[in-house]
């Protein structure tokens, strides 16, 4: 999927376009059945594209707040520019943009269950979790992901149902773990 959003519903990753699996109502129409039709394929087509997944935090009100997410992409070199891709309907996006900086910390293939933990909507997402402020905006890091780029807000653009955030990079830090936690058609899964 090329699509992120912040799942924050029980299903993880894969309920980011809402319920494709409803029945139809007595009030449901064609354009109702189209309209789903529509989006089933949609979902299908764009699944087939494997992604990277990744955990948007930040340091909000002087608490940790964080997502899943996993449109994430580098834009530009000079100036040093990447983006991720939060949903109009999430929680976490409007106090990460109070914030105006965030850090996407980018997951390894055995981090699937802080995945899912960014993923709902717990009052605490960050309670028994391990992670230290990043160096150049505070913002949760955790132990064994592949690393972390650290941002302030640049620009942030509507899209539809998402929002296309545009984050200038301040730091960065890559480590010794090389292998990916990826999404692909609907699961996670991994390289090698």
């Amino acid at each position: 999927m090329s699509h992120a959003r912040e799942p924050e519903t029980p299903g993880g990753l894969s309920s980011w376009l809402g319920d494709l699996d409803r029945d139809l109502g007595p009030d449901d129409g064609p354009d109702d059945v189209a309209a789903l039709a529509a989006a089933r394929r949609f979902r299908d087509v764009l699944g087939r594209f494997a992604s990277g997944v990744t955990v948007v935090t930040a340091m909000a009100d002087g608490r940790p707040v964080g997502m899943t997410c996993q449109a994430f992409a580098s834009v530009s070199l000079d100036p040093p520019l990447v983006l991720f891709v939060p949903a109009r309907t999430s929680r976490t996006w409007p106090l990460i943009e109070r914030a105006g900086r965030f850090c996407v910390n980018l997951l390894a293939a055995d981090q699937r269950g802080l995945s899912d933990v960014m993923a709902g909507r717990g009052a605490d997402k960050f309670a028994g979790l391990d992670w230290t402020p990043s160096a150049a905006t505070g913002s949760p890091t955790f132990p064994g992901t592949l690393g972390h780029v650290d941002c302030a807000v640049h620009a942030v653009h509507d899209a539809g149902d998402h929002h296309v955030v545009i984050g200038r990079v301040l730091d960065l830090v890559g480590t010794e773990a090389d292998r990916p936690l990826l999404y692909f058609r609907g699961a996670y899964g991994t390289t090698r």
